[in-house]
């Protein structure tokens, strides 16, 4: 089958968390270009709005359903799968890409900062996935796709409360990998380093204050950690993320795949 063809996905419907984030929006570009119908979600309406639009520019006849909602809370979390479910059925695709940054070096942490990062990158995502799956083993189809982290799999000065909840997001991908795949649900994770978005530069400005650094310096000292010498663009991640997706990916369950650019062979 050609990959990325416009019609690998044709008859999915795909669930895009964190729609508009960097990652969250090419990822739902390119499932519709792909002939998946899309519903897409994000606290933002008018960024989702303006998402809807350009997937309808580039695809005419796609099928996108927005709502607004905060994963965080468990009624939106409810209210998003139900009306998902009446307005392209059954959601075989799920993308969990809805995160945030933040934290600090131990002895400046926070219980409500770490409980903050730790409620939306890891409880609502499971709390959400619990949803989508029930029907996903009715059907016995399905494809998840987790976004986690390189600080998912390996920890960084600074970096704790975050790291510690993409930690947790990758078990739960390779304990729930090990569940689903009996059912026919193949569940799997990406793992991007410094990503070219909102959020990446976030990361990095947190950085450079905890550092006593510019934001300038920080961006160039990460670029020169990473042997490609530059950051990961959103649209090679999408790219991932929908291989998995994909017939293409049929048997690859319970993976962590690294876009690092090479950074985690330093």
């Amino acid at each position: 089958m050609s990959i990325f063809s416009n019609h690998a996905l044709t008859g999915e419907h795909a669930l895009v968390t964190g729609a508009t984030g960097g990652i969250g929006y090419e990822t739902a570009l390119l499932l519709a270009s792909m002939g998946a119908d899309v519903t897409i979600t994000g606290r933002r309406q008018a960024a989702l709005e303006t998402l809807k639009k350009d997937i309808i520019q580039q695809n005419p006849h796609a099928q996108v359903f927005t709502f607004s909602a905060d994963i965080g809370k468990e009624e939106d979390r409810r209210q998003l799968v139900e009306r998902a479910h009446e307005q392209h059925g059954f959601i075989s695709l799920l993308v969990n890409s809805a995160g945030v940054v933040g934290g600090n070096v131990v002895e400046k942490l926070t219980q409500s900062e770490m409980e903050r990062i730790m409620h939306i990158n890891y409880t609502a995502t499971v709390l959400l996935t619990q949803l989508v799956y029930e029907n996903m083993r009715k059907h016995r189809k399905g494809a998840i796709v987790n976004v986690s982290s390189l600080s998912g799999l390996r920890g960084t000065r600074g970096n704790t409360a975050y790291a510690a909840s993409k930690f947790a997001l990758i078990g739960f991908t390779h304990s729930m990998a090990v569940e689903a795949v009996s059912h026919g649900i193949r569940v799997n994770a990406v793992c991007p380093g410094y990503v070219e978005t909102e959020m990446g530069k976030q990361a990095i400005q947190n950085k450079a204050e905890r550092e006593n650094r510019s934001f300038e310096d920080q961006l160039k000292i990460a670029k020169n950690s990473i042997p490609s010498g530059r950051l990961t663009e959103p649209k090679e991640v999408a790219h991932t993320i929908a291989y998995l997706l994909s017939e293409a990916g049929a048997n690859i369950v319970g993976e962590s795949i690294k876009i690092s650019g090479g950074s985690v062979l330093r």
